[in-house]
């Protein structure tokens, strides 16, 4: 279980103070902090739990969410910069989740392009980004991060082998060192990411960060799949990919590994 007044006490000063929300089962952690946020929950509020009966990943993919085996936590963000650097957001969160993984365990994660943690070939870890925009504004954004921590067992029919951080470092992880890691690591990012400069820099530090951005034969898929190598970011965030065809600018959808031709 958390130590809830310690986690606080952990984030005195930060953005997140005072604005901690637990639950012992959640159906989703992500739609509990959406509906928080249309009800006016402010900037920085956290909703995290020991179990999920819903955990969700991108395009509806279930999350396994097994009762106090991994780390499940949504962050409610009222960012100040326009909606077009909105999948900036999830790369800037991808970052964060991946710095507090090496904190926690010592392990150093892969990013995946958009969302995945990997060690490996192993997946440890998804992200959720869903927003509100009014215009060209962001009215609200849920980050919400999935890593498996203490599990041993898993389901049978992932798209690609999982792994938790316990497995793979030898030794049990705290969770609680974990989130308090992960939530002073966003709060930097998130800082980062309203600097003018972010399209320029968070880009490359996302590509100095993962084996996947470039370089790599991957399969794309989704409503622009195709198969290519991995050309690099552009300043939105989307995924470059040199086809046979051509350039391929990559807005949505996922990556696997795949071969060249």
């Amino acid at each position: 279980m958390f130590d809830l007044a310690a986690l606080d006490r952990e984030l005195t000063g930060s953005i997140f103070a005072g604005k901690l929300f637990f639950s012992s089962v959640v159906d989703s952690t992500n739609s509990k902090a959406l509906a928080a946020a249309r009800s006016g929950v402010p900037h920085g509020s956290v909703f995290f739990a020991d179990e999920q009966t819903a955990g969700r990943g991108r395009g509806d993919h279930a999350w396994q969410s097994t009762a106090g085996e991994g780390l499940y936590v949504s962050v409610l963000l009222r960012p100040v910069f326009s909606s077009r650097l909105l999948p900036l957001l999830s790369l800037a969160v991808g970052l964060a989740a991946a710095e507090a993984i090496h904190d926690a365990s010592g392990l150093t994660a892969d990013l995946r392009w958009p969302n995945d943690l990997l060690l490996g070939p192993r997946k440890v870890g998804g992200i959720l980004v869903e927003a509100k925009t009014e215009g060209t504004t962001v009215a609200y954004a849920v980050a919400g991060i999935g890593i498996n921590v203490h599990e041993n067992v898993f389901a049978p029919d992932m798209s690609t082998l999982p792994a938790s951080l316990d497995l793979e470092a030898g030794q049990r992880v705290s969770r609680q060192l974990l989130l308090v890691s992960l939530l002073k690591s966003l709060e930097r990012e998130a800082l980062a990411l309203a600097d003018p400069t972010a399209p320029e820099k968070l880009p490359k530090r996302v590509a100095a960060s993962s084996s996947w951005i470039a370089g790599r034969a991957v399969e794309v898929h989704g409503p622009q799949a195709c198969r290519g190598v991995t050309d690099g970011l552009d300043s939105s965030g989307f995924l470059r990919v040199k086809t046979a065809e051509g350039l391929v600018i990559v807005q949505t959808g996922g990556i696997r590994a795949g071969e060249i031709e």
